[in-house]
């Protein structure tokens, strides 16, 4: 727990420090290399559960479909095509470099992580990146960002203390024993409470809409789906038989064990804070 807490304390600093400095551009370097040590993570799980992903293009991909909203802003170019680029290079390329016992596995597994990590955490991207026909300042959009990362983590913390102390009923012991509902509720009050207490912090930021009465429940969607993208990891770890993604973070595990609350709730995100 030691070991958690300080690094959870040291990666707060980093992105507070990024952020506050570099504004915008650290923000988006930020999240492009959680994406791609994520994915990079995720491929590794899919080469221990016997499949063989095309990693190496595909994390390169990867980063650059993570950083698609900004790449159209600032220069034009639709996004939309990166993926489909994509499928066409490992479909070529799976016919020359996999055998017919592994053809299949390694296509499914490479095209699942592009579609589950970086298409997903584009929308981070999308948050931070200022538009035109923009109604929210660029700083406005940073605490957005932060808002939703704060009340995603604040739910896993909040789920841990709460299991801790009054876990009794299983919430899905064949994926991961130790998760319970009490955990869960625990988790979603406190990511209530944080999600009021930062938007009345930042309220001279945020959207009109953004109350923090209406931030508290906003949080509740973020934090439920939070807790699925939590079991989706675990079900990923199960079956590549590993109990963390890596060994990056002392004491949290690997990057994919700090980002998979997030990857699902950026496109809710995105869509509860009605972004130009």
């Amino acid at each position: 727990m030691g070991q958690r807490l300080f690094s959870t304390l040291l990666l707060w600093a980093i992105v507070g420090t990024t952020v506050g400095y570099f504004r915008t551009e650290g923000a988006l370097v930020l999240i492009t290399l959680l994406s791609v040590l994520t994915l990079r993570e995720f491929y590794q799980l899919m080469h221990a559960s016997g499949y063989d992903p095309f990693d190496k293009f595909g994390i390169a991909l990867g980063g650059f479909i993570t950083l698609g909203p900004w790449l159209q802003i600032q220069f034009g170019w639709s996004s939309a095509l990166l993926l489909p680029l994509g499928v066409i290079v490992f479909a070529i390329r799976l016919l020359g470099e996999r055998t017919p016992e592994n053809r299949v596995e390694s296509l499914s597994s490479t095209l699942l992580g592009l579609a589950y990590v970086p298409v997903m955490l584009a929308y981070l991207v999308a948050i931070v990146t200022p538009v035109p026909s923009d109604t929210i300042s660029s700083s406005g959009r940073l605490l957005l960002c932060l808002w939703l990362i704060i009340v995603t983590k604040f739910c896993d913390m909040g789920a841990l203390i709460s299991g801790l102390a009054f876990g009794r009923t299983k919430m899905s012991p064949q994926i991961s024993p130790k998760k319970t509902w009490e955990g869960a509720a625990g988790g979603v009050v406190l990511a209530m409470g944080a999600g009021a207490f930062v938007a009345w912090l930042a309220r001279d930021y945020f959207p009109l809409h953004m109350t923090p009465v209406t931030a508290a429940f906003m949080a509740v969607p973020i934090a439920l789906i939070g807790i699925v993208a939590d079991l989706v990891e675990s079900v990923l770890k199960r079956r590549a038989q590993m109990k963390d993604s890596g060994s990056t973070i002392p004491g949290i595990g690997g990057m994919f064990d700090l980002s998979d609350s997030v990857i699902l709730a950026a496109p809710i995100g995105y869509f509860l804070f009605r972004l130009p």
